[in-house]
């Protein structure tokens, strides 16, 4: 079976026994772009029901739109207001645009990630390396198609912005955060957390695939660049990479994490701003988490994929290390898709 054969089963198997009222939140959010950028990819209708049953479910039930994770299904409503010209999708979208473009900025032109949350009063004022997907997917792809420049310079300036904070000036690779008060990035030692490079390598070609030649353009290129080139030497014999990145044989391989690098490794190559061995090490990567799978009742499980994670006040380290593993996370199943869906273009494009 083709890499997006079992991909198109796993999606089918998921959107045929869930429920599509799934929470207003980044994990649930990244799964149903997903499921719209296989349709587009395929030119299908085989998600839309799915994504319309949320959608409908937040028209009747208004969302709060109050952090970086809770702007996310933006992604969703925007793919259905395009396709249905349902006005009630598009007011959806229009709160999450305003949260985009009206919360208050943190560190230059970033917000915090906990935004005005509850949580977000609590925990220390932050920007987090999640933030390059949740909050800057969006605006660049609906800025490209709707002509707002405005809303172009937000999604394309928070690339440098949150280099410049939380990835490390030798190694490149990524912290989690960076905490405003304090002026530190955190984790505080070099404990580079792997979904969260996971987030910074797949969404970085996604954000340059819509900004065209933005004066960003050429920072976000090498910000990726040297993103991917740290990465690719932690990989393992077995093609996936670790849940603390630069800790290998320590922590755990961790699958959302590995088809995340799959996903950006595959599209920077299909962009012409990667070359061969990232190729190769792209399709190593995502064909481990492809043959990981497993078979429970008749349906494809996505297994090995660690719990929802945020930077811990004390003992980092442990605190990636002991989060527990699990399988059909919303969001190892979205990177999943992406990398599949990139693989398969690459296919198509010989």
């Amino acid at each position: 079976m083709k890499v997006i054969e079992k991909i198109n089963r796993l999606a089918k198997d998921i959107t045929e026994t869930w429920d599509p009222k799934m929470k207003w939140m980044w994990g649930e959010a990244l799964l149903g772009y997903a499921l719209s950028l296989l349709d587009e990819h395929q030119h299908t209708d085989e998600f839309t029901p799915f994504l319309k049953g949320y959608c409908d479910y937040y028209v009747a039930n208004p969302p709060r739109v109050d952090q970086s994770d809770t702007s996310a299904p933006g992604l969703i409503t925007y793919y259905m207001w395009k396709k249905t010209n349902n006005e009630a999708y598009k007011k959806l979208t229009d709160r999450v645009i305003h949260y985009i473009m009206k919360e208050p900025r943190l560190i230059e032109d970033s917000v915090n990630h906990l935004g005005n949350s509850l949580e977000g009063k609590f925990y220390p004022k932050s920007i987090w390396v999640d933030s390059l997907m949740m909050f800057s997917v969006f605006p660049a792809r609906y800025a490209k198609e709707q002509n707002d420049q405005d809303m172009m310079n937000v999604a394309a300036r928070q690339p440098r912005i949150m280099s410049k904070y939380m990835q490390d000036p030798h190694d490149h690779l990524w912290y989690h955060s960076y905490w405003t008060t304090w002026k530190t990035h955190y984790p505080k030692r070099k404990i580079y957390w792997g979904r969260g490079n996971g987030w910074v390598i797949a969404a970085l070609p996604m954000i340059l695939e819509s900004i065209g030649e933005h004066e960003e353009k050429a920072s976000i290129i090498e910000i990726f660049k040297k993103t991917a080139h740290a990465l690719l030497p932690y990989q393992r014999e077995d093609g996936t990479f670790e849940t603390v990145i630069n800790k290998v044989g320590k922590t755990y391989r961790e699958l959302s994490f590995t088809a995340l690098v799959a996903s950006g490794f595959l599209h920077g190559y299909r962009l012409g701003i990667l070359d061969d061995p990232f190729k190769v090490a792209g399709k190593k990567a995502l064909y481990a988490v492809i043959d990981a799978l497993e078979e429970e009742n008749g349906r494809l499980v996505m297994p090995e994929i660690s719990g929802p994670t945020i930077p811990m006040p004390l003992f980092p380290y442990l605190g990636y290390k002991l989060i527990p593993k699990g399988k059909n996370w919303s969001y190892g199943l979205a990177a999943l898709i992406f990398a599949g869906i990139q693989d398969d273009l690459l296919s198509k494009n010989g």
